[in-house]
């Protein structure tokens, strides 16, 4: 009987551990394939030079160490990566590296396509189509480290590429114990934020997890109104629900919930809008991240005026709400927030 070949990749150090005291190996064998998986980035059993040669033919034979394919790769003129990564039965994923003077940051996926539907969202044009697994989502910050050979700790992972995390939780709470565990990649659960179109329950759980993410939360109105046109779940789970939980939400010191609010030119630009959120706000320890709309003749909107973002941007400031303008980066290669959609060239994100 041929035995199946498990992908070591998504694989728990309990679970190595498992698989090779099955072998009757001895349990440091574990911890050896481990730390040479998630710390080192090995992806061929040649590269254990710690393990005999035997018993590397032993290990090749029933384990593999397969990261996410990475199909293509899109380089911007700011030095933004998009990668296109083959998912199987000719499904796309898509993440993002973003090079920084101080750090670099990944935007990595965690489902192929997306159920929420936001409007100004290119990715919720798409079918639903799955989950992704945890090595698929734990994998794609592996590939990216390999390419880029970027080191863990100058490393921001953003939970923000294609789908919704908080509806995708048990895998996406296995990927970031992966990512967390300090045996492996060891990211600290402070570079990493998990953004949310706000499913209350999937907060609410979060909640009480031991280790959580940075929280973020995509906003983007300042009414129901406003909110159910652009988001159709906020007619599930409304602004007043939505802000209950965030108020729920445990913080540790100096921590906060980061809202982000794309502009969008004509819809939720208005200096009330600015007003109506910072009294919404108001008793929530937060910042606001102002992203203006990106361009795509796909999208039923325009990108606001670049005055109307100004003057947005200062009301908050005159009431000391800690806000930001999110600079786009690599919008020539649609990369840049909202625009990920799995295409296979930048002319065809146009059409």
């Amino acid at each position: 009987m041929v035995m199946a070949v498990a992908n070591l990749v998504g694989m728990t150090s309990a679970e190595i551990e498992a698989a090779i005291l099955e072998l009757g190996e001895p349990r440091y064998r574990a911890r050896q394939i481990y730390a040479g998986v998630y710390r080192r980035l090995y992806r061929d059993w040649e590269q254990f030079t710690d393990i005999g040669k035997p018993l590397r033919e032993k290990f090749r034979a029933r384990f593999s160490i397969e990261y996410p394919e990475i199909s293509q790769v899109f380089v911007s003129r700011d030095g933004t990566r998009r990668y296109l990564f083959n998912a199987g039965a000719g499904q796309r994923v898509e993440a993002v590296f973003i090079p920084e003077e101080s750090r670099d940051t990944l935007c990595v996926s965690t489902q192929v396509g997306c159920a929420m539907g936001c409007l100004f969202c290119a990715t919720g044009r798409l079918p639903m189509l799955r989950n992704l697994s945890a090595g698929e989502i734990a994998g794609q910050v592996l590939a990216l480290e390999a390419d880029r050979g970027v080191q863990a700790k100058r490393l921001n992972i953003v939970v923000m590429g294609m789908g919704e995390p908080l509806n995708n939780y048990e895998n996406v709470m296995s990927a970031l114990r992966l990512m967390t565990c300090g045996k492996g990649m060891s990211i600290s659960p402070r570079r990493i934020t998990l953004s949310t179109s706000g499913i209350v329950p999937g907060i609410e759980r979060l909640a009480s997890e031991p280790v959580t993410p940075n929280l973020a939360i995509s906003l983007n109105a300042s009414t129901d109104a406003a909110r159910d046109r652009l988001m159709p779940v906020n007619r599930k789970w409304n602004i007043a629900a939505l802000l209950d939980a965030c108020r729920r939400f445990p913080l540790a010191e100096r921590r906060r919930i980061t809202f982000e609010y794309v502009l969008i030119g004509g819809v939720n630009d208005s200096i009330e809008d600015a007003r109506r959120l910072v009294r919404l706000l108001g008793n929530l320890r937060h910042k606001i991240n102002l992203i203006p709309l990106n361009a795509d003749p796909a999208l039923p909107f325009s990108p606001p005026a670049p005055e109307r973002v100004e003057a947005f941007a200062k009301t908050l400031a005159d009431n000391y709400v800690t806000a930001s303008v999110r600079r786009p980066r690599g919008e020539d290669i649609a990369a840049a927030c909202g625009m990920l959609a799995g295409v296979e060239s930048v002319a065809s994100c146009r059409k």
